[in-house]
């Protein structure tokens, strides 16, 4: 598959255990292979990267959790001696590598079975962000506002539902928002409001969102309300356990969740 900053590559670790332990993996094995083609821990180590003591360390490692030694430290001799690995080493490492090349070929084939991954990888990247907030929404820019010290934003989410935010014009251009681009809204439960019957109200809140209780959590002190508004985005709420009470709401029910522009966060990739 070729690579682009839109298309989802897949790879994979291979890592042998032993008794829970991580026994052989790819970092270990090219450490084997230089030992093998050098002949001397000292060389391999400065070719992969690393210090003689972890070296040391590493191959100490692998002969105590291997059932036979994979690496021999010869002495004396005519060359001096050496490290070389042995007739084990040289088996393990060769499986390695067999198992290794089959996995990379299975992954190659799965890659083009999934065919244009292009939703895939857009649903892992929105998924990988994490934030305190309780509320997270995605949506694309529909339009940008700037006065003289701030911006009114505001983002189209899914089933067309328009959320505003108000941020500084130094934010617009630190985030480099432009109309057409993904953002996020990031809203912490405890800035919305709930309420019953609130479509003809004049509130001051910017952002009135109505749909259907989904669940109800109730606490000693807060309860979380969250609401399912168009287009299947929840809406989460903490409010005190005593305004639960006197809004007794419960799944079915319809409800308004409502925050201020300024209590919403935005944030890009």
């Amino acid at each position: 598959m070729k690579s682009d900053k839109s298309s989802l590559n897949i790879s994979s670790n291979l890592w042998f255990n032993r008794d829970d332990n991580k026994f052989l993996g790819g970092d270990r094995i090219k450490l084997l292979e230089k030992i093998d083609e050098l002949g001397s821990i000292t060389k391999a180590a400065k070719a992969v990267g690393i210090c003689y003591k972890t070296a040391w360390d590493t191959v100490s490692a692998i002969n105590n959790l291997a059932e036979k030694p994979l690496v021999d430290s010869l002495t004396g001799g005519k060359g001096g001696g050496g490290t070389c690995l042995t007739a084990e080493g040289k088996r393990i490492v060769s499986q390695f590598n067999h198992i290794q090349e089959e996995m990379r070929a299975y992954l190659n084939g799965l890659e083009e079975k999934l065919g244009n991954t292009d939703s895939l990888y857009t649903f892992l990247r929105r998924n990988s962000m994490k934030v305190s907030a309780r509320n997270t929404f995605c949506g694309v820019v529909s339009s940008i506002t700037k006065g003289s010290v701030n911006a009114e934003v505001t983002l189209t989410l899914k089933g067309g539902v328009k959320l505003t935010s108000v941020i500084t014009n130094g934010a617009v251009d630190n985030l480099q928002l432009t109309t057409g681009m993904d953002a996020y809204a990031i809203v912490k439960a405890s800035s919305v409001i709930v309420g019953t019957d609130l479509h003809n109200c004049k509130i001051s809140a910017r952002n009135i969102f109505c749909g259907t209780v989904v669940r109800v959590i109730e606490g000693a002190v807060n309860t979380e309300v969250d609401v399912e508004i168009e287009g299947g985005t929840i809406v989460s709420a903490i409010i005190t356990h005593d305004s639960a009470s006197g809004l007794d709401l419960k799944p079915g029910d319809h409800a308004c969740t409502l925050f201020k522009a300024s209590n919403v966060i935005l944030g890009v990739n």
